[in-house]
C-alpha cells in the first residue's frame, strides 16, 4: 500500500541533486542490470559512491536526509563491518517506491585500489558524476587471469571428486534434506562454474545470477533439470548426470579457446 509512486529516474535524480554539490564526494555511477544495459520493471538500483576516506558516515547520513524529499525509509540493512568487499554497503526499501526498487549503496573510500571497475567483469558503469574522472576501466590482467582459473580448475576437480560422496552417504542414510543441500553446494554449483569457465570465464564465480544471459540455451534448459527436484531417486539420477556432465566439461575445456576468450572478452 502506498507503494509504486516514485519511479527510479526519480530516486536517482534526487541523490544526483542531494550529492554532487558535496566537495568530499567525487562520483557516482550505476553498476548491476544498468551496466548490461538489462534494466526491467524488477530491476533494483546498484549505485557506487567515491568519497573522501573520512567522510563515509557524511555521505551515508546525506543520502538518508535527500530520501526525506521523496519517502520515508520502510527498511535498511547494512552490512556488518568490516565487509567482505572492504567498503561499506548499505540497502534500502522506500515506503513510496515498489519493493522490486530498492537500493543497494556502496560507499568507496577514494584511496581504494579495488572500485568494482573491471568492465569486463562488472560491466560498463552508468556515471552520473565523475569529478576527478575516477571512473574509468581497471583492465584484467589477461595472463594472471588465465593463471587464477587454471588454478581454479584444478581445485574444481579435487574437490568435486572428493566430495560426491557427502550426498551419496546422507541419500544412504534418508537424510534427503542434508543430502540436497550437500547436492546443490558440491556437486551442482561446481558444474555451473566450470560451464562458466568454458562459455564466460570472467563471470566464472557469478553461480546461478545472469545465468540466463551469460550461458546458451540448451545449457539452461539442461540445467533447469538439475534444479527442480522431487525426490531422493531423482536427486541420485541428478547426482549422477551431473558428474558425467561436469567431467567431460572439464577434461574438454581447450586451453587455446580459453586463452582466446580472456584475450578478447
Amino acid at each position: 500500500m502506498g507503494r509504486d509512486n516514485i519511479t527510479r529516474e526519480e530516486i536517482i535524480a534526487t541523490l544526483v541533486t542531494a550529492l554532487k554539490p558535496l566537495n568530499y564526494v567525487y562520483a557516482l555511477w550505476e553498476g548491476g542490470s544498468a551496466s548490461f544495459d538489462r534494466i526491467d520493471q524488477w530491476s533494483d538500483i546498484d549505485l557506487y559512491l567515491v568519497v573522501e576516506d573520512e567522510k563515509v558516515e557524511d555521505s551515508l547520513s546525506s543520502i538518508e536526509q535527500s530520501f526525506l524529499n521523496l519517502s520515508e525509509i520502510d527498511l535498511k540493512f547494512r552490512l556488518p563491518e568490516p565487509t567482505w568487499h572492504g567498503h561499506s554497503q548499505v540497502f534500502y526499501r522506500l515506503k513510496k517506491a515498489s519493493p522490486f526498487l530498492f537500493l543497494d549503496i556502496v560507499v568507496i573510500k577514494k584511496s581504494s585500489k579495488d572500485k568494482f571497475l573491471q568492465f569486463r567483469i562488472h560491466g560498463e558503469p552508468v556515471v552520473y558524476f565523475d569529478k576527478i574522472a575516477v571512473v574509468k576501466d581497471d583492465p584484467v590482467d589477461p595472463g594472471y587471469f588465465l593463471n587464477k582459473i587454471q588454478a581454479r580448475l584444478e581445485m574444481l576437480k579435487t574437490n568435486f571428486d572428493l566430495f560426491q560422496v557427502l550426498i551419496l552417504k546422507e541419500l544412504n542414510r534418508g537424510n534427503e534434506i542434508e543430502a540436497l543441500t550437500y547436492y546443490m553446494a558440491y556437486t551442482y554449483r561446481p558444474l555451473v562454474e566450470v560451464l562458466r569457465i568454458k562459455y564466460c570465464p570472467y563471470h566464472h564465480n557469478f553461480h546461478n545470477s545472469y545465468i540466463y544471459y551469460d550461458l546458451p540455451p540448451e545449457v539452461v534448459k539442461r540445467l533447469h533439470k538439475l534444479n527442480f527436484i522431487a525426490d531422493s531417486e531423482k536427486l541420485r539420477q541428478c547426482r549422477a548426470e551431473v558428474e558425467v556432465w561436469f567431467w567431460e566439461i572439464i577434461n574438454n575445456i581447450n586451453q587455446d579457446d580459453l586463452k582466446q576468450k580472456i584475450s578478447s572478452s
